[in-house]
């Protein structure tokens, strides 16, 4: 059946590698693609975030660590199972795009693809593509090695964000973004609108070219992450009150806006009849109604926040006082 091709989709926090992989997943291009999705923290919420995440079998979730270190050996057994799955259904799907966390290193990822005899055999990485937010990437660079990482792997980058800052400060990120990596293009993507094409089957990942720039790829990585960055969740199938929620997030970017690198849920208010997508970094947030509740769905509400020294006992008492006294959905 040939190798199964491999795409890794990076990039920082809130930079829009979900939304990018909603596009792509939807794109009509006859791809049958299976999707393994890692996230920095506990609980996973970005499998509800896709837009075909109800229950789909193509979707594997891996939030009990970042892929790039404490969890590379359930990466390995994922990848092996779906080689026994589409063994033994050749149609089960045709190629792999594997999302990582936001504090993801993607060497360590990559390397997986040729120091395991066994995943070299099956599999081949097509690209690594990195999803750069213009707003927040100067910040970001400077602070966290695995963003300066993200964009030096890269095989494409997505300038995500661009309508959010001036002409000269896109010019002058790009710039930088050449500096560290001049061999991968650059192109501006708004809300995931990438031509496919630019994407998928690209053939951009080099092993030679990657050894020239860093001899010691090959080699173990021993790769760790700032453990002041911690995550948690809040999960309740208690409706919120829209207005209260409202109040606490204004206060919550007011008092931690610089350490929040992260904040996204999916929530059910009372009296409404639609989910609401909430995303957020730093300053930044945004909530957008998705789909609306199914008729017997358990409309639970799960808020995930990444990020530096935040409060957690505090925090969680707010949000438990931001919900209503009863169930009373519609």
């Amino acid at each position: 059946m040939g190798k199964i091709p491999v795409t890794i989709l990076t990039g920082f926090f809130g930079a829009g590698k979900t939304t990018l992989l909603n596009r792509i997943l939807h794109e009509r291009h006859g791809e049958r693609i299976a999707v393994i999705e890692n996230e920095f923290g506990e609980v996973g919420v970005d499998n509800g975030l896709l837009m075909n995440g109800g229950g789909s079998d193509q979707i594997v979730e891996m939030n009990n660590g970042c892929i790039c270190c404490t969890v590379r050996g359930d990466l390995v057994r994922i990848l092996g199972e779906l080689q026994v799955r589409r063994a033994a259904q050749p149609d089960a799907f045709s190629r792999v795009i594997i999302e990582t966390t936001g504090l993801a290193d993607p060497a360590p990822v990559a390397q997986t693809f040729f120091i395991d005899d066994e995943i070299a055999a099956h599999y081949t990485l097509d690209a690594i593509v990195t999803v750069v937010d213009a707003r927040h990437a100067p910040a970001q660079l400077n602070a966290h090695h695995e963003a300066q990482e993200q964009v030096g792997f890269a095989d494409r980058i997505l300038l995500s964000k661009t309508d959010l800052v001036s002409a000269d400060e896109a010019q002058q990120l790009r710039e930088r973004l050449v500096r560290i990596n001049p061999r991968a293009p650059i192109t501006p993507v708004h809300f995931g609108a990438s031509p496919i094409a630019e994407l998928l089957d690209i053939g951009g990942f080099s092993l030679d070219a990657i050894l020239a720039i860093e001899p010691g790829f090959l080699g173990e990585d021993s790769h760790t992450h700032d453990d002041a960055i911690q995550s948690f969740a809040f999960t309740t199938t208690t409706p919120f009150d829209a207005d209260k929620l409202q109040v606490f997030f204004r206060e919550l970017i007011a008092a931690h806006a610089p350490d929040l690198l992260r904040y996204k849920g999916i929530v059910a208010f009372a009296g409404q009849d639609e989910r609401i997508v909430f995303q957020g970094v730093h300053m930044t947030v945004s909530a957008d109604a998705g789909r609306a509740w199914a008729n017997g769905e358990a409309r639970e509400s799960m808020l995930v926040f990444i990020g530096r020294g935040l409060p957690k006992a505090a925090l969680i008492g707010r949000l438990k006082a931001c919900l209503t006294s009863q169930n009373n959905f519609p």
